[in-house]
């Protein structure tokens, strides 16, 4: 777990015994508006998606993998999420780390609070990003910065190319760019005919990294 990493052992085995443990199905909440914000969550196995609905739409967040945190509002003072859910992309280990048991972590172990500090401000600067990507850009531009991400941050390299190894359906894509399920499904029907990315067994596959970033805007078509 990346924040609780400075921790000896015999803290690890005591939080061990001591935080609740519970399984999420598959596209079951973890937490929605209105759930008391006085818990943080541990993801062990498992993805969980956060977002919120904005115009009719749920604009997705962040997607958190094993071994890390999600639920940080907790750390806000407030009562809620501020209209945030957490959803299962699949089946999801998780413990709950009570908000006195993580003040207590942060007293006595300073180095998990800098490690969570960390966490959120490079949760708040890939939400910047995913924004800016989304200005100026028409659907396969902000699907091709998206891929490209994704390729870089989950991508497994084989011959073909980077593969992306979970499969994301077109309305999960369209929920992280700000756009609906059929131009998702137009917008890669386009970058697959451009060579730079494939499809096999539902998984993604970059096929041209450096192609999907030039579509992206992200290179200049003179590099």
């Amino acid at each position: 777990m990346d924040i609780l990493e400075p921790l000896p052992l015999e803290e690890i085995e005591r939080l061990n015994w001591r935080l609740p443990v519970f399984r999420l199905e598959r596209g079951e909440l973890c937490y929605a508006p209105g759930d008391p914000a006085d818990r943080l969550f541990l993801l062990h196995e498992g993805r969980v998606r956060l977002y919120k609905p904005v115009g009719g739409r749920e604009f997705t967040l962040a997607v958190v993998g094993p071994g890390t945190v999600f639920g940080e509002m907790s750390l806000t003072g407030g009562v809620g999420r501020q209209g945030a859910y957490a959803e299962a992309l699949e089946p999801a280990e998780v413990s709950v780390l009570g908000k006195e048991d993580l003040r207590r972590l942060i007293r006595e172990h300073p180095e998990v609070g800098i490690r969570l500090i960390t966490l959120l401000s490079r949760r708040l600067r890939d939400r910047e990003e995913r924004l800016a990507e989304m200005a100026g850009r028409d659907v396969a531009g902000r699907l091709a910065a998206l891929l490209a991400r994704l390729a870089e941050e989950e991508g497994v390299v084989t011959q073909e190319g980077y593969r992306i190894p979970f499969r994301y359906t077109h309305r999960q894509l369209g929920s992280m760019i700000g756009a609906n399920r059929e131009a998702v499904t137009k917008a890669l029907g386009r970058l697959q005919k451009s060579g730079a990315v494939a499809v096999s067994d539902r998984r993604l596959l970059v096929r041209d990294l450096g192609l999907l970033k030039k579509l992206a805007g992200y290179v200049s078509e003179d590099t």
